[in-house]
């Protein structure tokens, strides 16, 4: 004779609460997204984050510009990390905001490699592509081409990954 195993539902006072309707996002948040962007995208061209030679520089340890954007950034997001803890901030959405690190395995290796020889190869990470476009690159559409091919690539893949 067989036996199944089966799994009890929840009783009803332990469980999980319907899925509420989430709140639309209003206009106003859209256009402060919009305007963060356009604001960046000028600090990026501004401080020459967004310029191949800068990035080319970079990796051939010619100058020390953009390692020193990378600690003041490093240390922008520290202290922003910081506030956000001390001060309970929450998201757009209501919902407390907390930073959960994720394990270290050889998949964070081989993806830092794969990322830096990208940037090094196209002279830009994905937030300055943006700005690339802006700025009248049309190389840069190349490289978007390309962030989002290794995108959808990662999320087909993901599965088959080590995580």
């Amino acid at each position: 004779m067989e036996t199944t195993d089966t799994i009890d539902p929840q009783p009803p006072e332990q469980a999980e609460p319907a899925e509420q309707a989430k709140p639309a996002t209003s206009p106003a948040a859209y256009l402060m997204v919009l305007l963060m962007g356009v604001y960046l995208g000028l600090l990026f061209s501004k401080s020459e984050v967004a310029h191949w030679q800068r990035i080319h520089d970079m990796f051939l340890f010619r100058e020390a510009h953009m390692y020193l954007i990378i600690v003041t950034a490093i240390v922008v997001a520290m202290f922003s990390m910081q506030v956000i803890k001390r001060f309970q901030i929450r998201s757009i959405e209501g919902k407390p905001i907390k930073y959960s690190p994720k394990p270290y395995h050889t998949g964070v290796v081989i993806g830092g490699m794969l990322f830096g020889a990208g940037w090094a190869i196209t002279g830009a990470c994905p937030g300055p592509i943006y700005a690339q476009i802006g700025g009248g690159q049309p190389m840069a559409l190349f490289t978007l081409v390309g962030a989002l091919l290794g995108m959808f690539s990662y999320a087909a893949l993901k599965p088959k990954l080590p995580h």
